[in-house]
C-alpha cells in the first residue's frame, strides 16, 4: 500500500526507511498529486480533532479564541493549557470529575516533568485530549443532553461529530473505532482528510468553520504547546490550520483551501514534519519560514551525525 517517503541517515550511512502515504488537494478539492495509497481508509486519530469542534459549535458550543483552539487541541499539559480546560469546564458548571479521556501524564516533556517534580500524577485533565472532553461536556449541557454517555458512538454529539467530518471530507466513515482518549475515531481516506482541511482553512467568514480555523491559527500555542511542530507550522503560515494525530498522521490546510495529508505507515512521529514540508513545497508552499521544522537530526553521542531525509517522487494526479 505504502511508498518510501522518508531515509534516516546516519553520517553517510542509510539506517532506516519509513514508508506512508501523502496527497495533495488544490483549492477545489481535487488531487493534485500523490504517494502510496492515499484512497485507502484510514484513522486521523487526533487531526479530526477540528471536525469534532466544528459540530460542537454547530450545536451551539459559546468557545471561541484560545478555549475553541483548545477544544481542537493535543494540548501539551501546559499550566496554561490545564487552566484552559477547568474554565471551560467552570462554565458549564462542571468540574474535572466528568472527564471521562484516559489518565495521563502531560504530553509535553517538560510539562510533565514539571507536573512529576511537584508530585503530580496521572488524571484525565493532564491528558492531552482533555481540552477537547471539556468542550464536549459544555456542548452536552447546552444542548440537555446525557453527559454520562457522551463518548457513545450514537449519541447525539458523536453523531454530529461525525456527520460534520462526513460532509468536509466528503465522503462517508468507512469505520468506527475507539481512540485513545476513548471518544469513536471514524476511518476516512487521506484524500478526504485533507480535502476537509482545505475546506476548514478556506471557510468564509462569519461560518462555523471559519470561527474553528480562525482559533487555530490564531492561538496555535493552544493547539499543541511549546516546542511542539504543529504549532510551528501554524505560526509560520499565517492562516493555516494544522493537526497532527497518533500513528503518524499529520494534515495542514492552507487559506486558498489547498491542504495537505500525510500517513506514516510504521506510526512513528520523526519523519512526519520532514515529509509534511516536503509535500508542502511541492504543492508550490513557500516554505521557509517552517523549513526549521523539517530538521529533524540523528544524533550520536548527544552530537548532530545525521538527518532524516524526505525520500518519495510524487506523482501527478
Amino acid at each position: 500500500m505504502h511508498e518510501l517517503v522518508a531515509e534516516v541517515w546516519r553520517g553517510d550511512f542509510l539506517e532506516s526507511v519509513h514508508h506512508g502515504s501523502v496527497v495533495a488537494v488544490d483549492g477545489d478539492g481535487r488531487v493534485v498529486f500523490g504517494v502510496g495509497q492515499p484512497a485507502e481508509l484510514s484513522y486521523p486519530r487526533s487531526s479530526n480533532k477540528p471536525f469534532q469542534a466544528l459540530a460542537m459549535v454547530r450545536s451551539g458550543l459559546d468557545l471561541d479564541g484560545e478555549l475553541l483552539a483548545l477544544a481542537s487541541a493535543s494540548h501539551s499539559g501546559e499550566p496554561f493549557h490545564i487552566d484552559g480546560v477547568r474554565r471551560i469546564l467552570a462554565a458549564a458548571g462542571l468540574t474535572e470529575d466528568a472527564l471521562q479521556c484516559t489518565a495521563d501524564l502531560p504530553l509535553g516533556e517538560q510539562a510533565k516533568a514539571d507536573h512529576l517534580a511537584a508530585g503530580g500524577h496521572a488524571a484525565p485533565i493532564y491528558m492531552n485530549c482533555s481540552g477537547k472532553h471539556a468542550a464536549m461536556l459544555a456542548t452536552c449541557v447546552a444542548n440537555g443532553w446525557p453527559t454520562s454517555n457522551y463518548l457513545d458512538a450514537d449519541h447525539p454529539l458523536q453523531l454530529a461529530a461525525r456527520a460534520a467530518l462526513e460532509e468536509l471530507a466528503g465522503e462517508t466513515v468507512g469505520a468506527i473505532g475507539v481512540d485513545g482518549c476513548g471518544a469513536p475515531v471514524f476511518a476516512i481516506t487521506l484524500t478526504g482528510l485533507a480535502r476537509a482541511f482545505g475546506r476548514l482553512a478556506a471557510a468564509p467568514a462569519g461560518t462555523p468553520e471559519h470561527r474553528v480555523a480562525r482559533a487555530m491559527s490564531r492561538h496555535p500555542e493552544w493547539v499543541g504547546g511549546t516546542g511542539r511542530d504543529v504549532t510551528d507550522f501554524m505560526r509560520g503560515l499565517p492562516g493555516a490550520v494544522a493537526k497532527d494525530g497518533a500513528e503518524g498522521v499529520y494534515a495542514i490546510g492552507l487559506p486558498d483551501g489547498s491542504a495537505v495529508a500525510i500517513k506514516i505507515a510504521d506510526g512513528s512521529n520523526r519523519a512526519r514534519p520532514v515529509v509534511l514540508v516536503a509535500a508542502l513545497r511541492r504543492l508550490g508552499v513557500d516554505v521557509r519560514a517552517v523549513e526549521a521544522v523539517a530538521d529533524v537530526p540523528v544524533l550520536g553521542h548527544g552530537q548532530r551525525v545525521g538527518e532524516v531525509r524526505p525520500a518519495f517522487v510524487m506523482a501527478v494526479a
